[in-house]
């Protein structure tokens, strides 16, 4: 084993057990965590895409949202964070239209407070709420980690070799039966699974956490940069380390907020925002 995948692997338990420990805790304390999560992707997002460069202004109106999205979900006003995030993206485009700017101010803005919301959303304060934030960590991890040596041990045709040239399609579908597998696990663990919908959602969740890696990999070589950052030992950047969490995350959220809106009260929403 190099020396490079052991340190990976170090890093990699350290940051579950912390992130396991904070999800154990909730409250205030997971509320904290997903707001320094979103403020260190916006810092990583905002470096690699040199926001500054183009306009100081709009790099620190974009650390001000953020800042604002932070406090009110660690204050426990979260009801208003999304419409706050939402008019600041809408706000983010305008002014990037009228100035002729490219998209990478509003996507970031965008990008960052959605993963401070959604890790905090679906966490809650309550023990299904810790059960939910479990099922999308088991699907997310059990995803990344076999993706990498199911891809190793079969190899095949590559994913999308010119966003990732290391991902291939054998380590793609092993990781999103892996995925499946373990967050209906988790979910059977505390829940009888007679809604069949279970490995689906897991599915989705998996699929999403590939799709996040690749959207991050496609920012990564738009800009030129092989990590996002440089602050975990193996990893990279924070990036780097949440890319497929957060964007599950963001899938999460939007499947339980659609089957709430549509009034059908089941266990899925009621799982994925910890009701």
């Amino acid at each position: 084993m190099g020396r490079e995948l052991q340190l990976r692997i170090v890093s990699g338990i350290v940051l579950a057990a912390v992130a396991l420990g904070d999800t154990w805790i909730g409250g205030p304390a997971f509320a904290i965590l997903s707001a320094i999560i979103g403020l260190a992707v916006w810092h990583e997002w905002s470096s690699m895409t040199r926001i500054a460069e183009g306009d100081r202004g709009a790099y620190f109106a974009g650390w001000g949202v953020q800042a604002v999205v932070a406090v009110l979900i660690i204050g426990g006003g979260d009801e208003y964070a999304l419409p706050v995030l939402i008019l600041a993206s809408i706000a983010a485009i305008v002014w990037s239209r009228f100035h002729g700017r490219g998209w990478w101010l509003p996507g970031g803005v965008a990008y960052a407070g959605m993963t401070t919301i959604s890790l905090a959303t679906i966490r809650d304060d309550t023990q299904v709420g810790f059960v939910a934030m479990l099922f999308v960590f088991a699907v997310v991890w059990a995803t990344d980690i076999l993706a990498f040596f199911f891809g190793r041990a079969i190899g095949g045709p590559k994913l999308a070799p010119s966003i990732s040239p290391g991902k291939t399609w054998s380590g793609a579908i092993g990781g999103a039966v892996s995925g499946v597998v373990a967050g209906t696990a988790v979910y059977a663990s505390y829940f009888s699974l007679e809604d069949a919908r279970i490995p689906l959602v897991a599915l989705a969740l998996s699929i999403a956490s590939q799709c996040g890696d690749l959207f991050e990999s496609y920012v990564k070589r738009r800009c030129g940069v092989k990590d996002s950052g440089r602050i975990i030992p193996g990893h990279g950047g924070v990036w780097d380390r949440v890319d497929g969490l957060v964007v599950a995350c963001f899938a999460a959220l939007i499947i339980a907020l659609g089957e709430a809106m549509t009034g059908a009260g089941g266990k899925i929403g009621s799982l994925l925002l910890g009701l």
